[in-house]
């Protein structure tokens, strides 16, 4: 059955086949010792036309139930029986609501019911998202990346995270967070001493005093984001979009590595992958599919104009080196797999816009001691190394006229724009392009970076902490992220770079071209 606005009004909790059972709310007792809470709050994500995620963690076993409506009264609402949440999953659910075509903005509202009484019953918490269109209109959504690293946490005195508090003001229909997701291998102190002679004051939970290891210990950096109510109240209003990158599991890793930091007892990173891509599913609202339960890279159309693909430039890569080889299968980085999806994705899509949400940049050197953590490595001539299936992807886009492809990535904790073109490349056989990066969204500092000039990159903008001064704390005021407006009529694409306080710092307005 299809759900739609008229039968949200018309039908009440009649139909609701085709998004899960329908059901009477129980009578709620009020005795707050049976109650189960939502110390989290709620977040949404995955949206595609007809469907989207819900998410929310509780305080112990208990199942979750779901009230869906197209309006915030809930008139009407259709209610469902979603997922039990069982400390296998660390208290976390997450429902996959269909049926969703030909509402505009879905409103939803979780409860938990215990499992023990079905009586207690949490108090609801209310989240919005707003669903793709199924014709032009304007589009406007955020990216960025890295939450809480550096030892920069959440410092209540000085507001949280409030970088979400102002992406939050731009009113957007979604957000890309671009990975750094948390930083499960960055133990905060209690306080920081700060040049000024201030002291910046982190909340502490145990989770946060060393790095994680234990599986409890990785879900436990994504509850100590939770925490921030600045988060919350933005996740609770715009849905999200995730992808990781490092930092959820351990710095500049990649498979098979072996740890030689006397911080961890655990050594084997894939281990520690493993663990910490259990726990990025378990906290994201992220669409887990039966043929690839695990796969992180995924792409959603966003009505007939946009269409974003989300990448994971992590766990296929092979070993960081000096990316100097002339043989791509000796330095994978998307996998031939990923890159084939990719192709295939690009190709087939209608959308005028194509987005390729990037963990990581294309020319900016990226180092990871003597050898090389991301796609350049400072050659500055023909592709070697991770640059072969960058040239293979540029060259197909080029010779496949699949015009209107745009970057947005984050990683390296300032914002730039980056123009791309085969007239300033030693590598030619492509088509210009543009590459916006952003963040961090609440952690330290850096850069600017150096640019490799294989693909003939171009620093049109960038703001970055002044020389010699690197690792600035979030009050310093060089947290970024940008923001995506999409002319409904027009279908011109305008970036924007900004600030934690939204300001625009710079902003880059593309006209579509037409095949």
């Amino acid at each position: 059955m299809r759900f739609t606005r008229r039968d949200t009004l018309k039908l009440g909790l009649k139909g609701g086949a085709a998004l899960g059972a329908c059901l009477a709310a129980p009578s709620i007792v009020l005795a707050q010792g049976r109650r189960p809470m939502l110390p989290y709050g709620v977040m949404s994500g995955d949206m595609l036309h007809d469907r989207a995620m819900l998410w929310a963690q509780v305080d112990r076993p208990a199942r979750m139930r779901v009230e869906i409506a197209d309006n915030p009264e809930f008139r009407g609402a259709r209610q469902l029986l979603g997922p039990e949440a069982l400390p296998d999953t660390g208290l976390t659910t997450k429902l996959d609501a269909t049926g969703l075509s030909g509402l505009d903005t879905v409103h939803y509202r979780i409860r938990f019911e215990a499992l023990d009484d079905r009586r207690g019953v949490s108090e609801p918490v209310v989240g919005q998202l707003r669903m793709p269109p199924a014709s032009r209109r304007n589009v406007r959504f955020v990216w960025s990346g890295d939450t809480a690293g550096q030892g920069w946490g959440i410092d209540e005195s000085r507001g949280g995270m409030t970088t979400y508090a102002t992406m939050l003001s731009q009113q957007p229909d979604f957000f890309i967070h671009s990975g750094d997701t948390v930083y499960a291998d960055g133990p905060l102190q209690e306080s920081v001493e700060l040049p000024d002679g201030g002291l910046w004051r982190n909340r502490v939970t145990p989770a946060k005093i060393k790095v994680a290891e234990s599986l409890d210990e990785f879900r436990g950096q994504y509850a100590y984001n939770l925490i921030d109510a600045n988060l919350r109240r933005f996740n609770a209003a715009v849905p999200m979009l995730a992808q990781w990158d490092d930092h959820e599991t351990v710095n500049n890793w990649y498979p098979g590595q072996l740890l030689d930091d006397d911080r961890y007892t655990e050594k084997n990173v894939s281990l520690l992958a493993a663990r910490a891509r259990r726990a990025f599913l378990e906290y994201m609202p992220l669409r887990q599919r039966p043929e690839a339960p695990g796969r992180i890279y995924r792409r959603f159309a966003y009505g007939p104009s946009l269409e974003i693909f989300m990448l994971d430039m992590r766990s296929y890569r092979a070993a960081n080196s000096r990316n100097r080889q002339a043989s791509g299968d000796e330095a994978t980085f998307l996998g031939q797999d990923q890159l084939r999806w990719l192709l295939d994705g690009l190709r087939s899509s209608r959308a005028t816009w194509k987005i390729i949400a990037s963990d990581m940049p294309i020319g900016l050197i990226v180092r990871d001691g003597d050898n090389f953590e991301a796609i350049a490595n400072d050659h500055h001539g023909e592709p070697l190394g991770r640059e072969l299936e960058i040239a293979e992807l540029l060259r197909a886009i080029r010779d496949e006229a699949i015009h209107n492809v745009v970057w947005l990535t984050a990683d390296v904790h300032y914002t730039a724009a980056h123009h791309y073109s085969p007239e300033r490349a030693s590598f030619k056989d492509f088509d210009p392009f543009w590459e916006f990066v952003s963040g961090p969204l609440h952690a330290g500092t850096f850069g600017p970076g150096e640019l490799d000039g294989t693909f003939g990159p171009e620093v049109v903008y960038q703001k970055a902490p002044p020389e010699g001064q690197s690792n600035l704390p979030p009050s310093d005021g060089y947290q970024f992220f940008g923001q995506v407006d999409l002319d409904g009529e027009s279908e011109i694409l305008t970036v924007t770079l900004m600030d934690a306080a939204g300001n625009a710092l710079h902003t880059q307005a593309l006209e579509p071209q037409r095949a």
